[in-house]
Order: structure tokens, then C-alpha cells, then sequence
């Protein structure tokens, strides 16, 4: 029988629309002999859906057409077989049920990629991919996992946590400055919890940070500034455990127009072009043709620092999945800075993993090992049907 994939995807997130465009990559790659997909997308307002229209992205503009779509919601019992309800349209009608074996969760942001679906999903007792609870909320939050990393040995920039006041977004120049302090300008400002370069910005000074504060905290509550390296290059490298092994996929080099790389350079450079493609031998260019050099000819030295400090970075949250972690380095003087790690990147970064040479490994391909992962996961965490150990039970049982 096939194994019956849920696809989760969408979400309440500023990454809403990356998501649905992964989701679509990784049904088309799903082995159709293997699987069968369950599509469930949650909209920006919250309601989860499913049904075959959501499988097409034309499906989703300019709005979505809720003919063959119905709304489902998890049941959160553990069961033999995890199951979505589907509602039923009238008052006494009894909801069918969906049964699934696995969730293949595309989210990517806030309310999806930092732990809190992965915590339902436990709850349920449901087999998820990707990375688990803790680890997907830590790296979720860039102040934290810059926190945690710097006890493991992984170089990080000095950074300041800035809070979204309790009132408005406003924060005076002057309580900005002393928030700033021993910090030197010019300052690279970011969201903490926020992927895709959504909020990135520079600034000369604390009145620039001041400028860039609102436009963050009108999807964030913490903000992070750092100082903006000179002459940045950006280096990108994903991870997984192979038979055992923590592994590294191929190192990409985004190319930039400017000096930050902005969302829309990030995914609408290809206005559209490039979906994933589950043939073997064919590669894609990945996530709207997102410009990048894959295996960039670089000293040996600076390859083996970038794929050790990867390495170091995922075993030390336990991890899982296909994270991909990016580093900034100062061109000119080799000076290498962990810059943030992505739980659930973009496609998934399959075509890093295309693109390599020691761990080459296509999309489906890379699907069957999430996929086998959660399962393995999941199997590894069950507890007895009576968790409570005798000697702590207080509450009589029946015989």
C-alpha cells in the first residue's frame, strides 16, 4: 500500500507565499508509485483546508476557489493512524475522517517553522518531518541561537536584542544609542524570527535603526542589529543525517545587485520560472530561480570551516530535517560569522543537494529520507499506553 503523505503548508506567516510554492515543489516530487499526497494548506486567516485544487498554484490567484476544497481540522487524540476531520455541512452530520501516515510539513516562518505546529503535532501523536520541537523554536530566533552557538565554538557577530515597545514601535534615538552601545556603526537591523531577508536592512547610525524599527516590528517583536560586515560574501550550506552521519550538501554563493540581498531579489528574480522536478538527472534551479554560484571555487581552508561549523551547529540541537545554515565572511580577510540557520529552507534546498559532488542526492530522493526519518522519529519517541510508571501512580487503575 502507498504510504499516505499529509502536505502541510501556508500558515499565518509573512512567509505564507514561499510556503505554498515548496508545497507545490514537493507534491510534483513526491514518487506518485510511493505516495499518495494529501494536500492541507492553512490560509493567512488560519483555516486548514484540503483538496486537489490545492495542488495548483493557479489554483491560489488572484484568490482562492473553494470549488472541491473542504475544511478539515487535526484530530489532536492520538490514534492508531493519524487522522484529519473532515467538517460536515450540516448541523448533526457527523464529520468524515482522513486518515494519513505522515506529515511533510513546507512551512516556512512564523506559525509553522518555529515549533509550534511540530508541538501540535507531537501532541497528536503524528510522524512530522523536519526539525523537532526545540530545535525549530531556538533557530527560529536568531538572538538565541546566537546565545546558544557561542558555548559550542561557532564565531557569531556581536549583536543588541531591541524589544517592540509596549506601546506603538517608536523608540527615542537617545534610549537607542545606550540600547546600542559598544555596537559600531554602520549596522546590519533584521528581524529575529523572520526568514527570506523579509525587514533586512542597513543603517549608518542609531537614526537609521530608528528609521527601520517600525517597518520590523510590524511583524516581529524583537529586532537585531549587528555590525554590517564590509565586503560580505554570503556562503549557504544545508545538512542532514546520511546512514548515521552528519552530512553536507554543496556550498552556494548568492550573488547580490546590492548590498543586501533583498526578498524580491531572493525569489522573484526568476519572475516565476523554475519548479522542482522529481526526474532524475534533471535539476532545477530551486526556489524562483534564486541567482547563485553552487560549488564556488573556494580556499580549502575557508570549504572545511564552513562545512565543520555546519556540522557543529546541527548536532548541537539534535537535529533533524534538511536545515540550511548561512554563514557572512569579510572577503578581504577570510573572517568567517555563523549568520543564521533555516529549519525548513526554501524547496527544501534541493538543488544543493543536487549540486553535490559527495552527498549528491535528488529531490524525490531527498523526500523518501525525510520522510523515512519521521517515521523512525516518531516510532523512537512512543510511550507505553500508561505513561505513568507504577511507583508514581497515585490515581487507582483498572484492573
Amino acid at each position: 500500500m502507498k504510504c499516505k503523505v499529509a502536505v502541510l503548508f501556508g500558515g499565518r506567516s509573512p512567509e505564507h507565499d514561499i510556503s505554498v510554492i515548496t508545497a507545490i515543489q514537493a507534491m510534483d516530487a513526491l514518487d506518485s508509485q510511493k505516495y499518495e499526497v494529501v494536500p492541507i494548506y492553512i490560509t493567512i486567516s488560519g483555516e486548514w483546508l484540503t483538496g486537489e485544487p490545492l495542488r495548483k498554484m493557479e489554483n491560489y490567484l488572484p484568490s482562492l476557489d473553494t470549488q472541491g476544497i473542504k475544511s478539515v481540522r487535526l484530530d489532536i487524540v492520538p490514534q492508531i493512524k493519524p487522522r484529519f476531520l473532515v467538517e460536515g455541512s450540516g448541523i448533526f452530520k457527523r464529520p468524515s475522517e482522513i486518515e494519513f501516515d505522515v506529515a511533510l510539513l513546507a512551512f516556512h516562518g512564523l506559525v509553522g517553522e518555529d515549533g509550534r505546529i511540530q508541538g501540535l503535532l507531537e501532541t497528536a501523536g503524528v510522524p512530522y518531518t523536519g526539525m523537532r520541537v526545540m530545535a525549530s523554536a531556538l533557530l527560529m530566533d536568531k538572538g538565541a541561537t546566537k546565545n546558544m552557538l557561542v558555548g559550542a565554538g561557532v564565531p557569531v557577530l556581536p549583536f543588541r536584542e531591541i524589544f517592540r515597545p509596549d506601546q506603538g514601535t517608536h523608540i527615542p534615538t537617545a534610549t537607542l544609542k545606550s540600547l546600542l552601545e559598544g555596537l559600531e556603526p554602520p549596522y546590519c537591523v533584521k528581524p529575529s524570527h523572520l526568514g527570506s531577508s523579509i525587514g533586512v536592512g542597513k543603517a549608518d547610525d542609531a537614526e537609521g535603526v530608528v528609521a527601520l524599527l517600525p517597518a520590523i516590528f510590524a511583524f516581529d517583536n524583537i529586532a537585531v542589529v549587528e555590525p554590517f560586515v564590509q565586503n560580505m560574501v554570503e556562503y549557504n550550506v544545508a545538512v542532514c543525517r546520511l546512514n548515521g552521519a552528519v552530512s553536507t550538501s554543496a556550498i552556494e554563493q548568492p550573488k547580490r545587485a546590492e548590498e543586501l540581498l533583498d526578498f524580491k531579489q531572493k525569489y522573484l528574480s526568476g519572475k516565476g520560472k523554475g519548479k522542482g522536478q522529481k526526474i532524475p538527472g534533471q535539476r532545477s534551479e530551486g526556489m524562483l530561480s534564486l541567482t547563485r554560484e553552487l560549488n564556488p571555487k573556494l580556499p580549502d581552508e575557508i570549504e572545511r570551516n564552513i562545512c565543520a561549523l555546519a556540522e557543529t551547529t546541527f548536532d548541537r540541537v539534535y537535529g533533524t530535517g534538511v536545515p540550511r545554515i548561512d554563514f557572512i565572511s569579510n572577503e578581504k580577510t577570510g573572517e568567517l560569522w555563523l549568520n543564521e540557520v533555516n529549519p525548513c529552507p526554501g524547496s527544501f534546498g534541493f538543488f544543493l543537494w543536487e549540486a553535490s559532488s559527495k552527498n549528491h542526492i535528488l529531490f524525490s530522493d531527498l523526500l523518501d529520507k525525510l520522510i523515512d526519518e519521521a517515521v523512525a522519529l516518531n516510532n523512537g519517541s512512543q510511550l507505553p499506553a500508561d505513561p505513568v510508571p507504577e511507583e508514581a501512580r497515585i490515581l487507582k487503575r483498572k484492573v
